[in-house]
């Protein structure tokens, strides 16, 4: 189940009072580019390309924690009932379902790391996983930016970037450009589009 695109706009705009900084408008972009994607691609619902992204890092609300937040996402959203937005709050940060390659500190409790882990294992990534795990590597908080630009930038913060990650939002980009037909950066407007 999934919030409207109003009731979605709603939430995270309360969560941004709560916790405010930049990372309201990164999920802005994530929701543009994922709904501009979407839109292009057979199959794919752009309302819930949109919603997703807009809500995948929703687990900020609760303030700065790295790990942590995406057990904080996924268990806010499954207090609403909203399950799909949950789903997403815990796989957007897990390109290759495991939390090795997790960037940043893992500041989780035993049991929410338990929790991340057994959820990830249960669950086969789908499209919208795919989508927001790339759209959240061409987000920035001030509009959309180069891919290799946006994981440089998380490295020079972070001191590292896995690889194996650095790979597959590389080659997530070139599945949806080859599955649209179209350069990912004409559809979702980077040279115009601010959030």
């Amino acid at each position: 189940m999934l919030p409207t695109r109003e009731e979605a706009e709603k939430i995270l705009k309360e969560a941004e009072s709560c916790n405010p900084g930049p990372w309201g408008n990164h999920s802005r972009v994530v929701a543009h580019c994922a709904e501009k994607i979407a839109a292009r691609c057979q199959g794919m619902d752009s309302r819930k390309a949109y919603i997703v992204g807009l809500l995948h890092d929703i687990g900020r609300k609760f303030g700065v924690r790295h790990l942590g937040h995406v057990s904080d996402g996924y268990s806010y959203m499954m207090s609403l009932g909203y399950d799909e937005a949950a789903r997403v709050c815990l796989t957007h940060s897990f390109n290759n379902q495991t939390t090795r390659d997790y960037i940043g500190r893992f500041d989780t409790t035993e049991e929410e790391l338990n929790m991340i882990q057994t959820e990830l294992e249960r669950l086969e990534m789908d499209d919208y996983d795919r989508l927001i795990q790339l759209c959240d590597s061409l987000a920035g908080a001030e509009g959309v930016l180069d891919i290799e630009e946006r994981m440089e930038d998380v490295r020079r913060r972070y001191g590292s970037y896995p690889e194996e990650k650095w790979n597959s939002n590389l080659r997530l980009k070139r599945e949806f450009e080859e599955r649209m037909g179209e350069n990912i950066y004409q559809v979702v407007d980077k040279e115009h589009f601010r959030p």
